[in-house]
């Protein structure tokens, strides 16, 4: 595969000669700016050989690089080896970001290329800046893959489907006027929207066009009169076609976008900065345009009664299947049988009995021991390991519902452990709980919570490289903005129905990882003469296992807080589960103060 890769390298090289360019930049993205894609846009895996989901690669005409975070640094390492490509650590003091890199390898006068496509108007137009004080230009060209990636994958063709209002909570016609609202106040009179779960959550329809995510290929452009739904008509079904007629939207030809935008006579567009950068040239080509946020992405964010509501029913069922699933797993590992990829297997079976399972929102990391320590890990074949009656599991995974997308981490005791395991996972425990526990004032954002996650980690010198905590789509993709908690500032306040997780860790490269994670949601506290203040809310409905923690370690506090959640966790779950389920999830949720 290594020799394959320094072919497609090659291929690419001579493209770039042809087109007189001196490098070529490959992201991860789509022309929707999606954090997965489709297999027709993974050419960034295809051209390195690296198949983590975060990743820019650039290819000079001598050398090579790729820029991927902290998730997959030990992943990066081994996947570029003997490839000609670099890792090159993203975040990090030490590292060039591409624009310095480019700057250090190429000459003044010399050309930079990309893909218009799959490059985000944001991105593009700071990196035009960036390379232009070097004299550098940039230039956007055809997809190069488009010819040289022979065995290319076709654009999806999957049928998306309707949501009913039961489950979305409220209709497609009042979302509309909700962005319509926003228009006026942005005067502009067109908006186009590119994001694939903002147009699912519009049209209250999902689809099956990405792995996990239940979004479908399209765009969405609305103004004061007219919606138009671009999408490829072989995916349309008599059923679709007829509520989109309903609503009031018309459907043209997903390719005809680039096309309408350049004719489109309206005063003013309004485009996101993740606009890809051929649509802004597009638009600007006819009208003023305004670039501003998409209003959809805080209303999306922020649940309503009925998501809200459907949170809680999901994570019930959920909660039951990971109550199954490590009652189970507690014996069967001592039969020397499971492996990363068999518990991987049985946990879906389990989730998969749930009423409205529609399938995973990502792929399930079981990493045990050292492969704990890979933040994104996937077992396959060649990596799947046995599960030994010792260590720990650390097991990451989530499931869609038709009423709500879960996502949960829980560190798994197989046996003995050490002393120095027992306290890595207690001080990721303590900071798990002094984030749950927070209470904040109105206009909080989530980077100023972060170091309550980090706080006792940083007092023993550890720390993790990824951030503590994501939104969370309504069946809709697992990772949602523009909310999160992270050391890096992120503006957007946290606001009462918005959900996030709460998911720090401790990584130690070659033995183990660990991290625990539940998803919360924003609540009110309380209001005083300071003003208003919100908590977070557990969604998350599983045991923590206890068998790791040092309790000489834990506050009166913190063992409080746990013991009442576990408390909760036996309360609403039991009631579902049969006696002998009862008789376990009573054990793992008993408390630990005696």
């Amino acid at each position: 595969m290594k020799q394959e890769i320094r072919k497609r390298i090659t291929s690419l090289r001579v493209f770039m000669r042809q087109r007189g360019i001196s490098a070529f930049i490959v992201p991860s993205t789509d022309p929707h700016s999606g954090e997965y894609v489709p297999a027709h846009w993974e050419s960034r895996k295809w051209i390195s050989g690296f198949t983590g989901s975060a990743g820019t690669a650039v290819i000079t005409a001598q050398e090579g690089g790729l820029w991927t975070d902290s998730r997959y640094f030990l992943q990066a390492a081994d996947q570029l080896e003997d490839t000609g490509i670099k890792l090159f650590k993203d975040r990090l003091p030490e590292t060039p970001s591409i624009a310095e890199w480019l700057r250090s390898v190429l000459h003044a006068g010399e050309k930079v290329g990309i893909d218009g496509w799959v490059n985000t108007t944001e991105e593009a137009e700071s990196l035009r800046a960036s390379l232009s004080s070097q004299g550098l230009e940039l230039v956007s060209v055809d997809d190069p893959f488009e010819t040289l990636w022979e065995d290319r994958p076709s654009l999806p063709l999957n049928v998306p489907f309707i949501l009913p209002t039961e489950y979305a909570g409220v209709s497609c016609s009042d979302k509309l006027a909700q962005i319509r609202e926003s228009l006026c106040r942005n005067h502009a009179d067109g908006i186009l929207i590119s994001a694939l779960d903002e147009i699912a959550w519009t049209l209250n329809m999902r689809g099956n066009d990405i792995h996990c995510n239940p979004v479908f290929i399209s765009y969405l452009f609305i103004t004061q009169s007219d919606v138009t739904l671009y999408i490829l008509p072989e995916k349309l079904t008599p059923e679709v076609t007829s509520y989109l007629h309903q609503q009031g939207i018309c459907t043209k030809n997903y390719t005809d976008i680039e096309k309408d935008l350049q004719h489109y006579e309206g005063k003013c567009v309004q485009l996101s900065p993740e606009t890809n950068y051929t649509l802004y040239c597009a638009a600007t080509s006819s009208a003023p345009v305004v670039m501003l946020p998409s209003p959809v992405r805080l209303l999306k964010a922020v649940k309503n009664p009925t998501e809200i509501a459907g949170f809680h029913q999901a994570m019930k069922r959920d909660g039951v299947a990971m109550v199954r699933f490590l009652m189970w797993l507690k014996e069967a590992v001592k039969s020397g049988k499971e492996t990363e990829l068999s518990v991987d297997r049985k946990l879906y079976k389990l989730r998969a009995e749930q009423n409205l399972f529609q399938g995973i929102s990502f792929d399930t990391i079981a990493g045990y021991q050292a492969h704990g320590a890979i933040v994104h890990y996937e077992a396959t074949p060649d990596t799947d390991v046995t599960l030994q009656p010792e260590g720990l599991l650390l097991l990451d995974s989530g499931a869609q519902y038709l009423d709500g997308t879960t996502d949960i981490t829980r560190t798994i005791v197989l046996g003995k452990l050490s002393e120095e395991q027992k306290t890595d996972y207690t001080l990721v425990l303590k900071g798990f709980i002094a984030l749950s526990r927070a209470e904040f004032p109105q206009g909080t954002c989530g980077t100023q919570l972060d170091v309550l996650a980090r706080q006792f980690m940083w007092k023993a010198g550890i720390n993790y490289g990824h951030g503590t905590g994501h939104g969370v789509g309504h069946f809709l993709n697992v990772h949602e903005g523009p909310h999160q908690i992270r050391m890096n500032h992120v503006p957007t306040p946290l606001c009462p129905g918005m959900t996030i997780t709460n998911e720090p860790g401790i990584y130690k490269s070659g033995r183990y990882g660990i991290r625990t994670e539940n998803t919360m949601l924003v609540v009110p506290s309380r209001e005083t003469e300071f003003g208003v203040f919100y908590k977070f809310e557990p969604l998350t409905l599983c045991p923590i296992d206890k068998e790791a923690i040092r309790t000489d370690m834990l506050t009166q506090e913190e063992t409080e807080w746990l013991d009442n959640y576990h408390r909760k966790v036996f309360e609403v779950l039991s009631p579902m589960l049969t006696a002998t389920e009862q008789e376990w999830l009573k054990r793992a949720t008993s408390p630990l103060q005696v």
